[in-house]
């Protein structure tokens, strides 16, 4: 006899989709002006080639964080747990489960890359979006322009993996069939995320453009430097203040239980659980260390 609560279980395709609808019908009830980046929607908008997606990515007004995360709250949605050090891993988005969902939900409120302020890139990216229809609800969505931004500059985040290098040069030759350089140009300019796009933009555009070429942020150098396993918290400890280097140095020997599960929600918090992963981390910090010390060498300020 077949099982009826199998039966009924959303799959994650199926879960994401309807994650859309569901999140746009939260913002829509609560007045608040949202639009879905990544996912299903890039895929069928020729963005992407075809792929699974795992979650649903939500943008929303830095001032509407807390209201839309009210929202999802009130239909049983909870917030995951995340590593507490926001000077090392500086937050953009706030993940969000469900115990009868097979998907979460990305609130983001901010983007890695773009840096003017924050609301001031969500004003002008929302009125660069279109409608699209998701499981019956239609959505706001990024254009064509402002897609291949977002895209680029999610996978400029790590150029040297095999998938983001993939993205890259699928999102360039899109660039180039579709004409949008110059559109894309104009939407890096505008949300200040120009230096961050310049490896991907610089051969993209006319030999004859001339362009005074911005340094990227502090923040962008880190995340570009911070590929090694505790990278990212070594690279925080040296450019933090003398007076804070011990208690950063502390919690990063000895992370706190939320760090634990911001990687793993479901990982083991037990005594022995602990030691087995702080194991294991030292593990791989050792495993990373000459790759990470060559990496560092990059780095200044």
């Amino acid at each position: 006899m077949p099982d009826s609560a199998n039966e009924t279980q959303l799959s994650i395709p199926e879960g994401v989709l309807l994650g859309h609808a569901l999140a746009s019908r939260v913002a829509d009830s609560l007045g608040i002006r949202a639009f879905f980046i990544k996912g299903p929607a890039s895929v069928i908008q020729g963005l992407r080639q075809p792929r699974m997606s795992g979650d649903v990515d939500i943008f929303v007004a830095p001032s509407n964080l807390e209201q839309m995360l009210e929202g999802l709250r009130e239909r049983g949605w909870r917030e995951r747990p995340v590593d507490p050090d926001s000077r090392t891993f500086p937050k953009h988005s706030v993940t969000v489960d469900h115990p009868e969902w097979p998907c979460c939900i990305d609130v983001h409120f901010r983007f890695p890359g773009m840096e003017n302020p924050a609301s001031d890139c969500f004003e002008v990216m929302l009125v660069n979006t279109e409608d699209l229809e998701l499981a019956g609800q239609e959505v706001r969505v990024p254009s064509t322009a402002l897609g291949i931004l977002i895209l680029a500059l999610h996978a400029l985040r790590s150029p040297e993996l095999p998938a983001c290098r993939q993205e890259l040069e699928f999102l360039a030759h899109l660039t180039e069939r579709q004409a949008q350089a110059s559109s894309v140009l104009e939407m890096a300019i505008a949300t200040g995320s120009l230096a961050a796009m310049r490896p991907f933009l610089e051969d993209l555009l006319p030999k004859t453009a001339v362009l005074a070429w911005p340094q990227p942020s502090m923040e962008w150098r880190n995340r570009l430097l911070a590929q090694e396993p505790g990278s990212a918290r070594l690279i925080a400890v040296l450019q933090a203040p003398w007076q804070i280097k011990p208690k950063m140095l502390w919690f990063a020997a000895f992370p706190q239980q939320e760090a634990l599960l911001s990687v793993n929600i479901y990982a083991d918090t037990s005594l022995r659980g602990r030691l087995l992963q702080h194991r294991a981390r030292w593990a791989r910090f050792l495993r990373s260390a000459p790759q990470l010390m060559r990496n560092l060498k990059g780095l200044d300020g």
